[in-house]
This record gives structure tokens, C-alpha cells and sequence, in this order.
């Protein structure tokens, strides 16, 4: 078996799965099964989602690096799938803060996006990355033409927003999205690094 046909059959199911494991471990926290949820298990969904999905951005944004350091072309066949892992646990919690926190409360809901900065820059970054999820098809890509990849590059600007909601919201220990600026730091350079360094001479 070649190693696309490897990708597609094998690992690319194994990936799946493995990323079902944080939602399967939320699910059994809150029927007691793998755990518990602690003293405020809304909040504990929350963080949980929210730190999930900044992760998988992560790691997805991590594919292009790895595959031109290493020349991994089928490193790319996951970059998809773990960019919408990365969306719908962002989606699961901005749905646990929207229907368990808040309570569905229109009014509370649209003050806090409006005056509280860091639940502002969050739903940003949320508004981006289901726009990137609804165009991230073939068909989309080739209707969109040249437009896609300009849309597209629009997952670094979520994942600032992202870490930033993240820097915002916690009050004293910071050391986790110091973690996830840093990554994210060390990515922006590399691709900025990249594109000059691989820009065509301009002919005179």
C-alpha cells in the first residue's frame, strides 16, 4: 500500500478518532464516568472546548511548517480535517458560555459581545473560523478561485484573536496562553520567513 492510499484508509480514521477523545472525555466527566467536572462545570466545558480548539488551530497551522522542513507532502491530507476539529471545539465553547452560561438570554448575551473586549475578539475570531469551515470544501475552493487562499490565510488572524480572547480572560496565571503565543509566534515568523525568503527577483 502506497503512502497516500497508507493516509487515506489508515491514519487519516486514526486521526479522526483521536481527536473525538476530548469530546468523549467531556461527555464522560459529566455523567461520572471518566471523572467529574469540579465545583463549576460550566466554566470547566468551557476552558476545555476553548483550549481544544486552540490546539487543534495550532497544530493545524503546524502542517505547512512540518511538510516544507521535512518534505512531507501528505502531511497536507490532514490539514483540513484539523482545521474543522479546531472550529467545532471552538463552536462547542461558544455554545456552552451561549446556552449554558448565559442562558440563551438575548439581551445579556449581545452587552457582553458588545462591552466585554475579550468575549468580543473571541467571537471574532469564531465569525473567521466559520467562514474558513464553510469554504474549506473543493467545491467552494475552485468557485472562490484565487479569492480562497486570500480568504484562508484569514486562520492566522483567528488564531491571534484566539490566543488573545484566551490572554484576556484569565485573571492571574498566564503561563498556558503564553504557551500558545509563543507557538503561534514561532509559526507567524516561519511563514513570513518563508515567503520573503522564497519571493521571486523582480524583473527589470
Amino acid at each position: 500500500m502506497d503512502t497516500l492510499r497508507q493516509v487515506r484508509f489508515i491514519w487519516k480514521p486514526v486521526v479522526f478518532l483521536v481527536c473525538l477523545v476530548p469530546a468523549f472525555h467531556a461527555v464522560g466527566d459529566i455523567y461520572g464516568i471518566t471523572g467529574d467536572l469540579g465545583a463549576n462545570p460550566v466554566e470547566n466545558l468551557q476552558d476545555r472546548f476553548g483550549n481544544w480548539g486552540l490546539r487543534f488551530l495550532l497544530i493545524a497551522l503546524s502542517i505547512t511548517p512540518f511538510r516544507l522542513l521535512t518534505g512531507w507532502n501528505w502531511l497536507t491530507r490532514f490539514r483540513r480535517m484539523l482545521g474543522l476539529f479546531a472550529f467545532v471545539y471552538v463552536l462547542l465553547h461558544f455554545l456552552t458560555w451561549l446556552i449554558l452560561d448565559q442562558g440563551m438570554l438575548l439581551a445579556a448575551i449581545t452587552e457582553d459581545i458588545a462591552k466585554r473586549p475579550f468575549i468580543t475578539i473571541g467571537f471574532a475570531a469564531l465569525l473567521i473560523l466559520l467562514a474558513l469551515a464553510a469554504t474549506s470544501t473543493a467545491g467552494m475552493r475552485r468557485r472562490l478561485g484565487r479569492h480562497w487562499q486570500t480568504l484562508h490565510n484569514g486562520v492566522y488572524v483567528a488564531a491571534i484573536l484566539g490566543v488573545w480572547h484566551y490572554w484576556w480572560q484569565v485573571k492571574l496565571d498566564t503561563s498556558e496562553p503564553l504557551i500558545y503565543a509563543s507557538v503561534l509566534t514561532v509559526l507567524l515568523i516561519y511563514r513570513i520567513w518563508h515567503r520573503r525568503s522564497h519571493r521571486r527577483p523582480k524583473r527589470h
